[in-house]
């Protein structure tokens, strides 16, 4: 699979990120290089998953504000920062569902779709992806945003674990389960 460079760093952009990070942790008026970097992003992160813009701008103003006012607890761990942004906006669209279920909405083009299919080692993709879009918006919210970062967004085992708090490992093995569950839906004859 290939990786979205828009999302990946190297060694030596993480680490001119952790000085802004550092400096805006002293003083708040440094923060707006990190806001700049990553505002699309994360509005466009939010965005997919609900369908509705205005809503996705106020989250996105919330999460910026909410990372501003934590940005002394930030701690670098060898990720891009988005990582920590992308926590708290899943937090916050989290929270909006709880509220609003009718909010959710899952946006994937054939491309994306297309991963899924070659990943499952499904390759007739017209045939699936109705199927397979029903079945993807069935999956629990977390599973649903591992699909969604991973496949939609193309990010690294080590950044979805950072997101979602758990181990790249782990995120592979729920990765790996998540697949199979996709692969036996997709794939199984319809009961009735």
């Amino acid at each position: 699979m290939s990786y979205n460079s828009r999302y990946h760093h190297t060694d030596v952009q993480l680490q001119e990120e952790h000085l802004i990070i550092e400096a805006a942790k002293a003083d708040p008026n440094h923060f707006a290089p990190l806001y700049d970097k990553y505002y699309k992003q994360i509005f466009g992160y939010l965005y997919q998953r609900m369908d509705d813009k205005d809503t996705a701008f106020d989250l996105t103003s919330q999460v910026f504000l909410k990372a501003l006012t934590n940005i002394g607890k930030y701690e670098f761990k060898g990720v891009p920062f988005a990582s920590w942004l992308y926590r708290i906006a899943h937090s916050e669209l989290m929270q909006l569902f709880r509220e609003q279920k009718n909010k959710r909405c899952i946006n994937a083009d054939i491309g994306d779709l297309r991963f899924i299919c070659e990943e499952t080692q499904e390759f007739y993709l017209e045939d699936y992806i109705p199927l397979l879009k029903k079945v993807i918006s069935e999956l629990d919210p977390e599973d649903c945003q591992m699909v969604e970062l991973r496949f939609f967004e193309r990010r690294a085992f080590k950044e979805i674990g950072e997101i979602m708090y758990i181990t790249e490992n782990n995120a592979k093995v729920r990765m790996y389960r998540i697949l199979e569950k996709l692969k036996k839906a997709i794939t199984s004859p319809k009961k009735n």
